[in-house]
């Protein structure tokens, strides 16, 4: 993938070299300009830069004509400007800029660095936005999509449930209050049944005087409310933070459900979820197997070779789990001990399935600094058991200690162990 460029219009040398050190720690390719022809010089052979930043007053250009050249181009662009009377504000918020950011100190450089990399990030968060006005919900829209947001729209509250259970990815729903078949508020407690606040935000609009409406919106389940007509400012404020909230609950439900070192499911989130999933395939009579997982003689690779290999092996079995049982749930319960829980097509099948995994440890060799090792993997596994999921990894865990005792590197199938 090429990399992204930024035009930087900067006439002051520090200044533009610190622009270039937030835009270098955000992968960008940097062009810089000094002056108004400078720019102009560029953008006639180039115009392709995924950003500008645009100082509002250059030596040649003392009332941001650089704007509106960077503009025409249609490149995205960022004003930095030093100069912060209202007339000059609202000359520019006038302009289809991404933002605007008054040089008052170096919390300035820090927000710069915030929205260039929300324009990275946007494309990943999908916003619905509600209206029956065309025109008010095309404006939301190109003012959404200079951002970067994937946009959908709707024309009232029935037709917005629709598009909700059409696409998963929506993170927003930004709602008009005055819609005929459903209005925002209605909305709003209808999506509030289905999806949590972690899930999904909710940001009511509406035109009316009256302040109840925002108490209205807010306590059927919208997380916040904007008054028409709103300035862009004060809209980009409310999406980036309502959106930031959503991606730092996620970041701490990833983190608290996570095994850390190997990025599989930990104890906690491979409980939860094997259970449910459990029930529903001896419901729907699915062949199922869930298999504990341990690493021979795992504390002599600590002892040996040091914890950072013993690491650097655990991280190797969560690889080929991922590639061996990419449509099971897999996980790491602690220490050296992983779980695996598998659907398939019957007995056999998931026998092969975790026996061509046991296999491929075996005869992997796995770097270990100067040196590589070999390492193997004893299973215990409970296949189509009717018991409760707590007594299932009871079994799996009892045939595991078989595989243990009968010599290693093998799979035992619990009630097969008591046949010797």
């Amino acid at each position: 993938m090429m990399s992204q460029r930024l035009l930087i219009v900067e006439d002051s040398k520090p200044i533009a070299t610190v622009i270039k050190q937030i835009a270098r720690s955000l992968k960008f390719d940097v062009v810089i300009a000094t002056d108004l022809a400078q720019v102009e010089n560029i953008l006639s052979t180039d115009t392709d830069f995924f950003a500008a930043t645009i100082d509002y007053a250059l030596p040649d250009a003392l009332d941001g004509e650089a704007i509106a050249c960077v503009l025409s181009h249609g490149i995205p662009s960022i004003v930095m400007t030093g100069k912060m009377d209202d007339e000059t504000r609202q000359k520019i918020l006038s302009q289809p800029v991404i933002d605007y950011i008054p040089k008052e100190n170096s919390q300035a450089f820090l927000y710069l660095k915030r929205v260039l990399h929300w324009q990275q990030t946007n494309n990943k968060n999908t916003i619905l936005v509600v209206d029956d006005s065309s025109s008010a919900r095309n404006h939301i829209v190109e003012l959404l999509k200079r951002r970067n947001f994937n946009v959908i729209t709707a024309n009232n509250g029935v037709q917005a449930l629709e598009k909700l259970a059409q696409h998963k990815n929506i993170k927003m729903v930004i709602t008009d209050l005055e819609m005929p078949a459903m209005d925002g508020i209605e909305l709003t407690n209808e999506i509030r049944r289905v999806y949590t606040r972690e899930q999904l935000a909710v940001i009511g609009i509406s035109g009316a005087s009256s302040g109840i409406h925002s108490a209205r919106f807010i306590k059927n389940g919208a997380d916040d409310f904007l008054r028409k007509p709103f300035c862009p400012e004060e809209f980009y404020c409310r999406i980036t933070q309502n959106i930031e909230s959503l991606n730092n609950i996620a970041k701490i439900q990833h983190a608290a459900n996570t095994d850390y070192l190997t990025d599989l499911a930990n104890r906690r989130a491979f409980f939860r979820s094997a259970e449910s999933r459990i029930k529903e395939y001896i419901n729907k009579k699915v062949p199922y197997c869930l298999a504990m997982i341990d690493v021979d003689f795992f504390k002599k690779v600590n002892d040996t070779y040091g914890h950072d290999i013993g690491d650097q092996v655990l991280k190797v079995i969560a690889l080929y789990m991922r590639k061996h049982f990419g449509a099971g749930l897999t996980a790491r319960l602690g220490g050296e001990e992983f779980a695996v829980l598998l659907h398939g097509l019957d007995t056999d099948y998931l026998h092969n399935k975790l026996d061509d995994f046991r296999r491929e440890i075996a005869v992997s060799a796995i770097p270990a600094g100067d040196t590589s090792i070999s390492i193997t993997l004893s299973l215990g596994v409970v296949f189509d058991s009717l018991d409760e999921f707590s007594k299932q990894m009871n079994e799996a865990d009892n045939a595991l200690y078989a595989a243990k005792e009968n010599g290693r590197n093998q799979i035992v199938v619990f009630g097969a162990e008591l046949d010797d």
